[in-house]
C-alpha cells in the first residue's frame, strides 16, 4: 500500500514534538544520502570560482554606485 502525503499529514500531526523531529532527522538523512550518489567517484565536476569574473564584480560594483546615489 502506498500512501501519499495527504495520507501521512493526519498521522504526523498526530505524533509528539520528539517523534516529529525524529522523523524530520530520518528524512533528511535520507535526502542527504540521495543527493551524495549524484556525485560519482572518478568522474570531474566542474567548480565555478569567482576568481576572474571581472564581468560580475563590475556589475556588482556599478550595482553598490546606483544603491548609494538613488537614497530610496
Amino acid at each position: 500500500m502506498i500512501l501519499t502525503i495527504t495520507d501521512l499529514l493526519p498521522l504526523v500531526r498526530q505524533l509528539n514534538r520528539a517523534e516529529k523531529l525524529h522523523l524530520m532527522q530520518v528524512l533528511v538523512s535520507e535526502l542527504a544520502q540521495e543527493e551524495t550518489d549524484l556525485i560519482q567517484p572518478g568522474l570531474e565536476y566542474p567548480v565555478w570560482s569567482p576568481y576572474d569574473a571581472y564581468e560580475a564584480a563590475d556589475i556588482m560594483l556599478r550595482i553598490l554606485r546606483e544603491s548609494k546615489e538613488d537614497p530610496d
